[in-house]
């Protein structure tokens, strides 16, 4: 590609670059440009509340904004850059999500039908639909409440461990049901692992090689992959250093681990410009059929301002502008990340801070979507944080100060 315009800039610790070429696309969305200075200084606030470092990559068409502050390796004080890998944690769900929607165009799967129809072991409630796992309605007792209910503990005493699907679907099962199937959305990891059994046991393929094939491969995701259990992660990427429960404490670097407990609900890795090309592709048709991308895209308020949504698979968020952008959040230990589209695919953004069990710096980074999207000034209403207690994708059912 012939570059245009270049321009770059240094400013303390914030690395901004601009790539810009030629209009080739439209971008169908009529947004005005991403302010830079204002993702910029929403990095230096989560820097200040705890995060070691953070990036944001936008694309649109052939131009493509990159913002990294402070570090990737804080052992080595290495500087971060947006070309870093990453674990995506819950972004990883989409993923699945797509996998199974496709299994359903082929005919393989209907999403109205009991999920025990194509699981080896069945769920305790037979009128737990495909489609109730995919939009977390199922009510599934997620197993992580118990598992990292103390956060570092509970992280040591798996961080090397493998599981199989079914023993995390057992021990959700050994719980009640948070609700009736079907009653209300209810964010369980057990709903995404279970997707994963099902998916293997359906085609007899591994999950990861779906994903290579169906996704990673067709769309040249060059730093994308999965690969559980492995612990460790390949080429330039980002340690993510996980907050411990009695602040006080130092971080503790959570890089290495197997990532087991979630698998298919967390354990993809990849970085800024996969994760952005990935969603581009999705919303704009090129990874599903129109009826199930349809379905996929389908949103149900999850919060009472209705500003937050869930699909399949997909959530949805209405910003500050009006706009309404479609992806996922991601929270595994060490990690945040955000990452969305339009609903035309055409301009897309991901955001990376690499820390976790930190609210603060998760809503603090959750402002990089009103400045990629929204453009100049939507953001400064937004880059003060939230206080208090917070929840995450985590054990999503237990409080946090």
């Amino acid at each position: 590609m012939r570059i245009k315009d270049v321009s770059m800039v240094l400013a303390g610790a914030t690395l901004i670059v601009t790539l810009a070429a030629p209009p080739a696309l439209a971008d169908g969305t009529s947004l005005p440009a991403p302010d830079i200075a204002a993702v910029s200084a929403v990095h230096k606030t989560a820097l200040t509340q705890g995060a070691p470092g953070a990036l944001t990559r936008i694309d649109e068409g052939r131009t493509s904004h990159h913002v990294a502050t402070g570090e990737a390796d804080t052992a080595a004080h290495t500087q971060m850059d947006t070309g870093r890998r990453f674990r995506v944690g819950s972004v990883s769900k989409t993923f699945t999500a797509v996998v199974l929607l496709q299994l359903v165009a082929e005919g393989r799967v209907d999403l109205d039908a009991p999920a025990n129809r194509y699981l080896p072991e069945p769920l305790p409630d037979d009128r737990i639909t495909v489609r109730h796992l995919l939009s977390h309605r199922s009510g599934l007792y997620d197993y992580t409440n118990d598992m990292f209910y103390n956060t570092v503990p509970g992280f040591e005493a798996v961080r090397n461990k493998v599981f199989g699907y079914q023993e995390l679907i057992d021990l959700s099962t050994a719980r009640p049901l948070n609700n009736a199937p079907g009653a209300a959305y209810s964010y369980s990891n057990t709903n995404f692992v279970a997707l994963g059994l099902l998916i293997e046991h359906v085609t007899g393929t591994p999950v990861a090689t779906h994903y290579q094939e169906r996704i990673v491969a067709p769309l040249r995701l060059r730093n994308t992959s999965y690969v559980h259990p492995r612990t460790s992660l390949s080429g330039s990427y980002a340690r993510g250093y996980l907050r411990q429960d009695d602040t006080t404490l130092p971080l503790v670097d959570s890089t290495e681990q197997t990532v087991s407990w979630a698998q298919s609900a967390g354990a993809v890795i990849s970085n800024g410009k996969d994760l952005n090309r990935f969603f581009s592709a999705l919303l704009s048709g090129k990874l599903l059929p129109a009826e199930q991308l349809e379905d996929m895209t389908t949103m149900v308020p999850v919060t009472a301002d209705g500003k937050q949504s869930y699909g399949l698979g997909l959530r949805g968020r209405k910003l500050s502008c009006g706009t309404t952008v479609y992806g996922h959040t991601g929270t595994v230990q060490g990690y945040y990340t955000y990452a969305f589209t339009t609903g035309d695919g055409a301009r897309s953004m991901t955001s990376l801070a690499n820390t976790s069990n930190n609210g603060t710096v998760n809503a603090t980074l959750g402002a990089t979507l009103d400045a990629s999207f929204c453009g100049s000034g939507a953001a400064a209403a937004r880059r003060t944080a939230v206080t208090g207690s917070f929840t995450e994708d985590i054990a999503p059912q237990v409080t946090r100060d």
